[in-house]
């Protein structure tokens, strides 16, 4: 299934994308798209449903965040090798986490605004790997049953605010609009392998990122895992697993995006965002 939410900020309403690309309405059977929905007993509720009997939704309504109730964004850094090669730095032994704040989710259409004082934006493609279930030091074995769903997550980056400033990453990832989340979220029954799914990324129509989760140096079954050691993983928790190679950061010289930009995304199987950059 792929579970969206529809409409203005603040207002969305739950929906799913049918098998032939309609949007259709949720209302009458969730209130919303919460973690609740995600788990054993609200999807088998969602696959019982006859979508052919649910409203098709007309016109081309903003889509938001396809989940309300986010608990946290996890975060990890350099889990491609080319991507650790081209910043120049070695291989992480162990995955390298960090948080980024809820205040900067937003839709995968939704404008990204660069900060007052940003002059280093960055765009991350990666892959989103939602928890249905509450994960506590779960083993590698049983780690992916603890995961419900996957989408996209821009892991926007001020690289100043991330490098320059003292600190920990956190701060150069956070600031408002620096997570578009979407435009769906698909459950993870539907995702064959998530270690075999492409991704990539252009600006203004130029490639810039295009990779496969199959180089990630850390797999989601190992993240989930070693996650759960460190912190409880709760339903509606993402993480977000890194990025490929073709970071403006890593260009040389360095191509940031600059008001005007237009960046876009997208993985096998689970959508794409386009995304425009203004100043504040």
């Amino acid at each position: 299934m792929k579970l969206v939410r529809y409409g203005r900020v603040g207002a969305e309403k739950p929906g799913l994308i049918d098998d032939e690309g309609a949007l259709r309405d949720l209302s009458r059977v969730v209130k919303d798209v919460t973690p609740d929905v995600l788990s054993a007993a609200g999807l088998k509720r969602l696959r019982a449903v006859q979508v052919s009997r649910l409203p098709v939704v007309s016109g081309r309504p903003r889509l938001g965040c396809p989940l309300t109730g986010i608990g946290k964004i996890v975060c990890i850094g350099l889990n491609y090798t080319d991507h650790a090669h081209e910043v120049g730095l070695p291989l992480p032994k162990e995955p390298l986490l960090f948080i980024k704040a809820n205040s900067a989710i937003s839709g995968p259409a939704d404008v990204i605004v660069r900060p007052r004082g940003g002059v280093k934006l960055d765009y991350e493609v990666e892959l989103g790997a939602v928890i249905g279930r509450d994960a506590r030091n779960v083993s590698e074995a049983d780690a992916l049953r603890h995961v419900a769903a996957y989408c996209i997550v821009d892991d926007v980056s001020e690289r100043a605010f991330q490098m320059e400033h003292g600190g920990t990453t956190t701060k150069g990832k956070s600031a408002d609009t620096f997570a578009p989340i979407g435009p769906w979220l698909v459950t993870a029954d539907a995702v064959r392998d998530p270690q075999a799914l492409e991704v990539w990324t252009t600006v203004n129509g130029e490639s810039r990122q295009r990779g496969s989760t199959a180089n990630m140096i850390f797999s989601v079954r190992q993240l989930v895992a070693y996650v759960s050691r460190f912190m409880s993983l709760r339903a509606g928790d993402v993480i977000s697993t890194g990025t490929p190679a073709g970071v403006a950061h890593g260009m040389k010289p360095p191509r940031y995006l600059e008001p005007g930009d237009v960046v876009a995304m997208g993985i096998t199987g689970l959508g794409a965002q386009k995304n425009r950059i203004v100043g504040r």
